[in-house]
């Protein structure tokens, strides 16, 4: 019959969407990675010192990103994520292609800067596509995927980073992303269907500015501070900019009817604990990626390309265990395996804090899967739990919340772990070490060495111990 109603059109299937989003959280994670190994290019290309110059190459991304994940996750709960996704999509690739080719320092921080806005927008809102796509009794199982995701895109961004510079150019590991981001956003726009949005809401734009101003102030400083002198006054200055506008924020937020953040999203113990164990989580376990590249380099005397094969085994232990453990988390629920992941990963830092100058690298890679074991066992039931606690129409700002603490606890993590290890004469140690020229190691610098390597690492395992009591609390129906 003519009139026979017209079909409607049938929703792509849960593991297409799991490849779609799989493209663009590989290509950002990638990039967040990929670029230290290329530092040193970048300044000779340029003829730039080796400093804080070229390192804002890497701190622009990081603060841009900060800056924007709790916004653009209410955004994509107002305007619909595909709209979101395939913008940040779209951001991210430009920005890549004019990191790439960038004339000047100067102009390469800017489009690093435009790239952050683009990889905000993919990391705010990916968690939230995922577990929108499959069915709540496969939630975990999700998050473990995406997690998988997230591992790989890291701990393939040294390697990859090492083979492009030295081959070809540094401007290749922006290039590398033109075809993956042209062919992800085809993907969206013909697989992807539209969403329900929540526009009825508002979007408040002056809360989005004060929580840009707190979040981009706080992760500035907390990088000019590790780079710099954490008494000097752009230091000084940028985190008490953070704190009078993240108070602002609050007060503004607590009187507006449609906040960016709904902090009532607090009062559920259980999205309140995973959100606090998330941040901890990440303090402690950072300093392992931030440290431990000091102690091959300028203990070990390992070049580069090897520092980066060493610090594989932690990410891809990661990728193994988080899919087994969100499984696991959709049948026996969330706080025995995210209280168990923590207490490994504890005990993976103490394991890696007693490394000494001549540890067999065999002992050296056992050590960093027991940290990776704990740390995939811990995050995807831990995420799952997170945004299973949060409304449909919150989804949006839980995945943004997740992602702002992933960058906020590694930020702090770097801070508090580098404040010890400089202190306790770790740095300056490394300096002198570094500076040896092939000449015998002076056995006392080696000792100050390993001495504040040790007790870095000791003082995040104290913090996993304390993120282990924040996950037990989350109640039994976690």
């Amino acid at each position: 019959m003519d009139d026979d109603p017209v079909p409607a059109p049938r929703a792509p299937g849960k593991w297409t969407v799991f490849a779609v989003v799989a493209v663009g959280v590989f290509m950002a994670t990638l990039d967040s990675s990929i670029v230290n190994v290329s530092l040193p290019a970048i300044a000779r290309s340029f003829g730039a010192p080796i400093g804080a110059a070229v390192e804002w190459v890497i701190i622009a991304y990081l603060v841009v990103v900060a800056s924007l994940l709790l916004t653009i996750g209410r955004m994509a709960d107002l305007f619909g994520r595909k709209r979101i996704w395939a913008a940040g999509l779209a951001v991210f690739t430009a920005g890549s292609a004019a990191c790439g080719a960038a004339p000047s320092l100067a102009l390469l921080i800017v489009a690093r800067s435009v790239q952050g806005i683009g990889g905000a927008l993919l990391m705010a809102i990916s968690p939230a596509l995922l577990t929108s796509a499959f069915p709540p009794q496969q939630r975990g199982r999700a998050i473990g995927l995406n997690a998988v995701t997230v591992a790989l895109g890291v701990s393939a961004g040294p390697t990859l980073g090492g083979l492009i510079t030295e081959h070809l150019s540094w401007r290749w590991i922006f290039f590398i992303n033109l075809p993956i981001g042209v062919g992800g956003l085809l993907a969206t726009l013909r697989l992807l269907p539209r969403d329900r949005t929540h526009a009825v809401e508002r979007f408040d734009p002056l809360g989005a500015v004060f929580l840009a101003i707190a979040l981009a102030a706080l992760t500035g400083g907390l990088s000019v501070g590790n780079e710099a002198a954490w008494r000097s006054p752009w230091t000084v200055g940028l985190l008490a900019v953070a704190a009078a506008a993240g108070v602002v924020f609050a007060v503004h937020e607590r009187r507006h009817a449609d906040p960016i953040v709904d902090f009532a999203l607090f009062r559920d113990r259980l999205f309140a604990s995973a959100s606090a164990s998330l941040v901890l989580s990440f303090l402690a376990m950072f300093a392992v990626s931030f440290l431990l590249p000091f102690y091959f380099e300028d203990v070990r005397g390992f070049d580069a390309a090897k520092t980066g094969l060493l610090l594989t085994p932690m990410p891809l232990t990661l990728a193994v265990v988080a899919p087994i453990s969100g499984a696991l988390a959709d049948r026996v629920g969330t706080r025995f395996l995210t209280s168990v992941g923590l207490a490994i990963a504890c005990a993976g830092l103490v394991l890696i804090g007693g490394i000494g100058p001549d540890t067999p690298e065999r002992s050296i890679i056992l050590r960093l899967a027991v940290a990776g074991v704990g740390a995939g066992m811990f995050q995807s039931p831990n995420n799952s739990a997170l945004l299973g606690a949060a409304p449909p129409q919150r989804q949006g700002v839980a995945s943004g919340l997740l992602a702002t603490g992933r960058v906020v606890g590694q930020s702090l993590s770097v801070a508090l772990a580098g404040a010890i290890f400089t202190s306790l004469g770790g740095a300056a140690a490394g300096r002198a070490l570094a500076s040896a020229g092939g000449r015998p190691a002076d056995p006392a610098q080696i000792e100050t060495f390993m001495h504040a390597f040790r007790w870095s690492l000791w003082v995040c395992a104290a913090v996993a111990a304390i993120g282990v009591v924040t996950s037990l609390v989350r109640g039994r129906s976690g």
